[in-house]
């Protein structure tokens, strides 16, 4: 299968709303260090209904931003408690969504926003600033080839701040692909589980290897005509 070819540089910016702008220019801007980059002034969007608002951006390297939307006269919803802002009554969420106590701690962490930074010095200079402000770090932790530190913005939107613990190997990347491969052969049919997937990974590994060995010898510059034969393969 032929894949379009990946054309785009990176992250523009990702958006979300807040209550709390002044919060949120102290946590990204005065403790993290991220500077403003931009902000937009409108009155109205669009609809007769639209309330004015400013659109706020912060540096988050690389050329990429992370921005804000601040709805003049717009209430919180639902307004209740949560960690340092008035958010929803469940106390379970954020500034855009709040969750009931059905849905489990998981699935609400699950969405975030991840940094990276180039060292552990430099994660630990940001756990620093974290730790001495009022949005402290909540977790630190490593897993398989990052390390990462997890706290909640006045939002309570999840940031995590990660560096690389070692570079991910061009085997690891073919076998990341193997997975998602499985991953679509499982979630097709019935039952979906990881014993499935970890099954089905199993069949495409023995099912691909002639063509991976036929694969690596052409890149060798070893593959004669009695090897095309043997591996079953006439090229790309």
């Amino acid at each position: 299968m032929t894949r379009p070819d990946h054309r785009v540089k990176g992250v523009d910016h990702a958006a979300f709303p807040t209550f709390d702008p002044a919060g949120t220019v102290r946590f990204y801007r005065d403790v993290l260090g991220f500077p403003v980059v931009h902000s937009i002034c409108a009155v109205g969007w669009g609809p007769e209904d639209h309330p004015d608002f400013i659109h706020f951006f912060f540096d988050i390297g690389n050329d990429d931003r992370i921005a804000f939307f601040y709805y003049f006269g717009t209430e919180p919803f639902n307004a209740g408690p949560f960690n340092t802002g008035p958010y929803n009554k469940s106390g379970r969420g954020d500034a855009y969504s709040a969750f009931g106590p059905e849905v489990p701690t998981y699935f609400i962490r699950s969405r975030h926003l991840a940094i990276h930074v180039d060292g552990y010095e430099d994660l630990m200079e940001y756990r620093r600033r974290l730790d001495a402000s009022r949005w402290p770090v909540e977790m630190q932790i490593q897993h398989e080839t990052i390390e990462s530190i997890y706290t909640h913005d006045p939002n309570g939107y999840m940031v995590e701040i990660t560096r690389a613990m070692r570079p991910v190997t061009p085997q690891e990347d073919l076998d990341d692909n193997r997975t998602i491969d499985s991953l679509l052969d499982v979630v097709a049919g019935p039952g979906p589980s990881l014993a499935k997937l970890l099954a089905r990974k199993a069949e495409l590994i023995v099912k691909r290897a002639a063509q991976w060995e036929h694969e690596r010898l052409l890149l060798a510059g070893r593959a004669g005509e009695a090897e095309l034969e043997r591996t079953g393969f006439e090229g790309r």
